[in-house]
């Protein structure tokens, strides 16, 4: 059976485990050429399975796919360069890159360090920059390409002690945005998910109170699995009219989430004061976007 990526390759980082692996495995399974990325550290960041990247490589080979791992450091610019070159010597070429890898250091806001905030911003959001742009000269010479970036519900939506994490990953959607505008004109296509499923990624959620406990038990029921079939469908031909959308998959739903446009105007002839904006500020009270977590919003079970 051919799937729907038969001869495309792609970049997967983060993919040692978890979902960014679930993705490289179902990516193979659909017939792409996978360079399997992932250093091998842990969610915060120390050194723990170096050969992570290559044990998933031989397991994509020994089911028949094709694939090499790759052990290099998204947040280092000459390293990503020899990524994408390993690609392009090993395979042939480049078609889609999936921007997965990501660590936490969550803490909360008045006690976030600035080595706490950098450290997410290099991984996150420099590392997601650092593979498109390596991949986009390619990209722009054959005139095609996917780029999928993984942002967070935490981020488009919000979660307690992680400023440094939703900074990253709300700016992971505006760099989606950016590629998705300046590459149009090369028939390259840049989109976002938000993945919700059990991983190393969202382990970390406390679980102080029953509520919290009742969320994470729900979690778990999503297994990352189910991300892979909405990365492949946005890195074949079969999503060509599909470019700057923020997805999210949770289970066996997709959401397609909006994105920040004007739902409220005031205009007054004379201009503003501080008082006469206090005066009218009223106006915007039904429109105010409130304090929410992420699992206030998408409050139900998974289907």
């Amino acid at each position: 059976m051919t799937g729907v990526l038969q001869g495309k390759t792609a970049i997967v980082t983060g993919a040692g485990q978890g979902v960014g692996r679930a993705i490289a495995e179902g990516l193979a399974a659909e017939g792409a050429n996978v360079v399997v990325n992932d250093i091998g550290v842990t969610l915060t960041g120390e050194a723990e399975n170096a050969n992570a990247a290559e044990e998933v490589a031989e397991s994509i080979r020994s089911n028949g796919g094709s694939a090499i791992g790759n052990a290099e450091s998204v947040s280092d610019w000459d390293a990503v360069q020899r990524m994408v070159a390993a690609a392009m010597d090993t395979f042939g070429g480049l078609d889609l890159v999936v921007n997965n890898a990501g660590i936490l250091r969550d803490t909360i806001f008045h006690k976030m360090d600035p080595d706490q905030f950098r450290a997410v911003i290099d991984v996150h959001l420099l590392g997601s920059f650092h593979l498109s742009r390596a991949a986009a000269g390619v990209f722009r010479n054959q005139k095609s390409g996917s780029m999928v970036h993984m942002t967070s519900t935490s981020g488009l939506i919000g979660n307690f002690g992680q400023a440094n994490y939703m900074a990253a990953k709300m700016g992971i959607v505006g760099l989606s945005r950016g590629i998705a505008l300046d590459m149009q004109r090369y028939n390259v296509r840049s989109n976002c998910i938000a993945p919700l499923a059990w991983s190393r990624m969202v382990s970390s959620i406390p679980t102080e109170t029953e509520a919290d406990k009742d969320r994470v038990a729900k979690l778990k029921r999503m297994t990352p699995e189910k991300i892979a079939p909405m990365v492949a469908y946005l890195g074949s031909d079969l999503s060509s009219h599909i470019s700057g959308q923020v997805f999210s998959v949770r289970n066996n739903e997709i959401f397609l989430f909006s994105q920040p446009r004007p739902v409220r105007s005031l205009h007054r002839g004379e201009g503003w004061t501080a008082s006469t904006i206090a005066d009218m500020a009223p106006a915007f009270a039904p429109h105010l976007t409130p304090l929410e977590r992420s699992a206030d919003v998408i409050s139900w079970d998974p289907v």
